[in-house]
């Protein structure tokens, strides 16, 4: 896993690891670095996969409002989260991530993928909500913590996916 220090050379390298954080003094933490909250979505469908991406079928989703405040209350359920930051990873190192204890205290997780070796762009979670009283979010909370491990050796062939530079 990268340190702290490694983080903070990653982030001042072209392209930057993490690029468009609110405060990265806060935001870059002793084992990785955290996301924070653009927006909320729910889904509105259903969604499909299958063995290839031909049958792949991702569910409409509607934007939530956030108060005048900056808040809103999720009743419990499943949303789509996008985070403000953008995430650039090398083809040497790739990412997972894990809630904020914080949001675990309070009934609620996200869930994600792996941050692929070469992916770059604007990324999406789900956010799942198991307290029965719900959950108050504020736009740009930091909701996630991005760990970043360096591979054996660099991929050849990094991330290419349809979500590749999505949402920059």
């Amino acid at each position: 896993m990268l340190s702290h220090e490694e983080l903070i050379s990653l982030v001042n390298k072209k392209p930057p690891l993490v690029e468009q954080m609110i405060d990265p003094d806060i935001q870059i933490q002793p084992n990785g670095i955290e996301l924070t909250l653009a927006r909320v979505e729910v889904h509105d469908g259903s969604g499909a996969i299958a063995f290839d991406n031909s049958e792949r079928k991702l569910p409409d989703t509607n934007k939530i409002d956030f108060d005048n405040d900056g808040w809103v209350h999720l009743p419990k359920g499943s949303y789509k989260i996008v985070f403000n930051e953008i995430v650039n990873i090398p083809k040497n190192i790739a990412a997972i991530a894990k809630p904020r204890s914080s949001l675990l205290r309070c009934g609620v997780t996200v869930e994600t993928a792996v941050w692929d070796a070469g992916y770059s762009g604007r990324s999406e979670s789900l956010l799942v909500i198991f307290n029965e009283k719900g959950f108050n979010l504020k736009k740009n909370a930091r909701v996630l913590q991005l760990l970043f491990f360096r591979l054996g050796e660099e991929v050849r062939k990094g991330y290419s996916g349809v979500y590749q530079n999505e949402n920059i």
